[in-house]
């Protein structure tokens, strides 16, 4: 028998379940789950995903519609075509080309950490499927105190409300 961490538990496609969903090992949800969702593995949203609910994980992609908030200890990856309408707090964030997030998200730091530990990536696909890396002038631009912004890393529009930022 496989150890217990490669077990996966799967919520079919015509699945929809309502209240506490609790995964011992990983998660693969197919169909629709609304409520809280706690897995000691990952947790999976396929594309035909439909959830509405509170995640709380070790990591989690996301390839559907996905409302609500999350909260992983490692890294959080909204794939093409997936959907979160949420907050994410997480160390790593990855959004794919055509991924959409509508939200906030909060990078933690690892205990004792140093700044910049964590990572958010927005990929974008060359021709032929090479990542191109964001770019940003933060650093050539001068740093005013007075616009210094609420959220670290986030940019400050002129009346001090930060910007929104479109990954595509």
């Amino acid at each position: 028998m496989a150890p217990q961490e490669s077990e996966v538990t799967v919520v079919g496609q015509g699945a929809r379940l309502e209240g506490t969903v609790v995964s011992a090992g990983s998660l693969r949800i197919d169909g629709q789950v609304k409520g809280q969702i706690n897995a000691d593995g990952d947790v999976m949203l396929s594309p035909q995903s439909q959830v509405e609910a509170d995640i709380r994980a070790e990591n989690v992609v996301i390839a559907g519609r996905f409302t609500g908030n999350i909260q992983v200890k490692g890294r959080v990856e909204l794939a093409r075509g997936g959907r979160v309408d949420g907050n994410i707090t997480s160390k790593v964030l990855i959004v794919q080309e055509g991924g959409i997030f509508c939200g906030q998200s909060n990078m933690d730091q690892p205990p004792g950490g140093q700044p910049g530990a964590a990572a958010a990536v927005a990929v974008a696909s060359r021709p032929g499927g090479t990542p191109t890396p964001p770019t940003s002038n933060a650093a050539s631009e001068p740093a005013e105190a007075s616009r210094a912004p609420a959220t670290p890393g986030a940019e400050q529009k002129s009346d001090g409300e930060p910007a929104k930022a479109t990954v595509r």
